[in-house]
């Protein structure tokens, strides 16, 4: 047990990311069940329909769960106010500063976990009061910090900064992964990527073939001057590449992006189309299996690593 298993009320302190299009409630309920702590991505959600997922997920597991709140989201208040209504126990905030929610959940006895990329938000986020902390590298799927700053760098430098736990994230798919985490000062890790590819989630099997089938080079981070965003490459993104090396204008990106490009390619299934978010963690994922056997070969691959590394002298 450390202060991640405690602060959460579980097992095994592994976290699933939540992503918008992939992590409904049943993706959740799975990870809760478990051992980990399921998330569900409200980022891809109408208020509703987030709260149909919340209480689905109440009906499928015991466990604790949370929901992953983008901030800078046009929804972010009313989800707040679902939240507590529904009594969900944890709340991950992203995208935006966890100074004016945080004080709110917490007087509802929510615990508050917000996702930074750097030292500073990380100091940011620790003293607006939130309980743990997501430090996110370089190497995740989806939006990520324009500093570029890698989990093996990232982590320590927001360990010697903060004094309340530390999640890592970022490029994270196995139990050597999670190992690795542990040494450079993490109490926890968030996966994404691998999870996408579990049997539970709503991602499109479009997508999870996609996802199961690549390989190291396969993402890029790119609209690095705009919103920093990871992506698997396909006609899309080669769009846009080119799009970028020509100096298009801002107007011009935006048109390109269009709207609804993640949903037409994550939960519609349109590899060709579609705005694919993924992590570089999509080259260690190779097969769709149910979340919990996942987590089972991850804690497995980390009790062997670290029954190694303590052989040696």
């Amino acid at each position: 047990m450390n202060r991640i298993n405690t602060l959460f009320g579980i097992k095994y302190p592994v976290i699933q990311a939540g992503m918008i299009w992939c992590s409904g409630w049943e993706l959740a309920s799975a990870v809760s069940n478990a051992g980990g702590l399921g998330l569900i991505g409200s980022g891809s959600m109408e208020p509703e329909i987030l709260r149909i997922h919340i209480q689905k997920c109440k009906k499928a597991t015991t466990k604790p769960f949370g929901v992953n709140i983008p901030l800078l989201y046009a929804h972010a208040e009313e989800f707040i106010r679902i939240i507590i209504d529904e009594k969900v126990p944890v709340v991950f905030t992203s995208a935006g500063s966890p100074k004016v929610w945080t004080p709110v959940l917490k007087e509802h006895k929510i615990k508050v976990v917000h996702v930074v990329a750097n030292v500073k938000n990380a100091l940011k986020c620790e003293e607006a009061g939130v309980d743990a902390i997501v430090a996110e590298g370089f190497e995740a799927g989806g939006h990520n910090g324009k500093e570029e700053t890698t989990t093996l760098v990232l982590i320590p430098l927001v360990r010697e900064a903060i004094s309340i736990p530390l999640i890592a994230a970022g490029g994270i798919a196995t139990g050597r992964g999670m190992l690795a985490a542990f040494a450079l000062g993490a109490e926890g890790v968030q996966i994404g990527t691998r999870f996408v590819a579990a049997t539970e989630s709503s991602a499109h099997i479009h997508f999870k073939n996609v996802v199961v089938s690549a390989s190291e080079g396969s993402t890029d981070l790119t609209l690095k001057n705009m919103v920093p965003v990871r992506l698997l490459k396909n006609k899309f993104y080669n769009e846009l590449f080119q799009a970028q090396t020509s100096n298009a204008t801002r107007e011009e990106l935006l048109e390109i992006l269009g709207k609804g490009r993640p949903k037409l390619g994550m939960f519609t299934g349109d590899i060709d189309e579609g705005e694919l978010e993924i992590g570089q963690a999509v080259a260690l994922t190779d097969d769709i299996k149910p979340a919990g056997t996942i987590i089972a070969e991850i804690l497995a691959e980390f009790n062997k690593a670290l029954k190694e590394i303590s052989q040696i002298d």
